[in-house]
């Protein structure tokens, strides 16, 4: 299980750099309006599929040799103060995949993005507790230290029948 577990992040570490946080290409979604990413590896497949834009919630799974083994729900967003500001929130989606990327994702377990990383006025901060098994989080995202943007999160390992 130990070499599985290290296998499951790596790829999901190559999964978020390849999707939403490195800019990666939509696909076709299957529901009606909401934004699809995908990733495969050879017996590994990941998507993340989210809706909404200055409040979205969405969903990340992983399928190894097409059975679902892992999962996070996120939701959150924009802090209504900045609700219909779309120069503004873009700026801070393009903070956010930056922090998104940033850290050792393919070495650490990193549920979103590191605990910590700053750029200039914008800093990102996330929190969580547990392993690639099961965790509970939220990150939070400041610009000029005030608060701009939260997610929760939560997910882990699927455990079929």
């Amino acid at each position: 299980m130990k070499d599985f577990l290290k296998k499951l992040n790596r790829f999901l570490g190559k999964a978020a750099l390849a999707t939403y946080a490195g800019g990666g290409p939509e696909v076709d979604p299957e529901e009606p309006g909401f934004t699809e990413l995908e990733y495969k590896q050879g017996d590994w497949f990941y998507k993340d599929s989210y809706t909404g834009f200055f409040q979205s919630w969405g969903r990340e799974v992983v399928w190894y040799k097409k059975k679902p083994v892992w999962n996070q729900i996120y939701g959150g967003g924009m802090v209504k103060k900045y609700h219909h500001n779309f120069k503004f929130s873009h700026e801070t989606f393009n903070f956010l995949k930056k922090a998104l990327s940033a850290g050792e994702k393919k070495k650490l377990f990193q549920p979103r993005g590191p605990k910590k990383f700053k750029q200039g006025d914008w800093l990102y901060q996330c929190k969580w507790q547990g392993d690639i098994t099961n965790f509970l989080g939220s990150e939070k995202i400041f610009y000029k230290n005030k608060v701009v943007f939260i997610h929760n999160f939560y997910g882990g390992l699927v455990v079929a029948k």
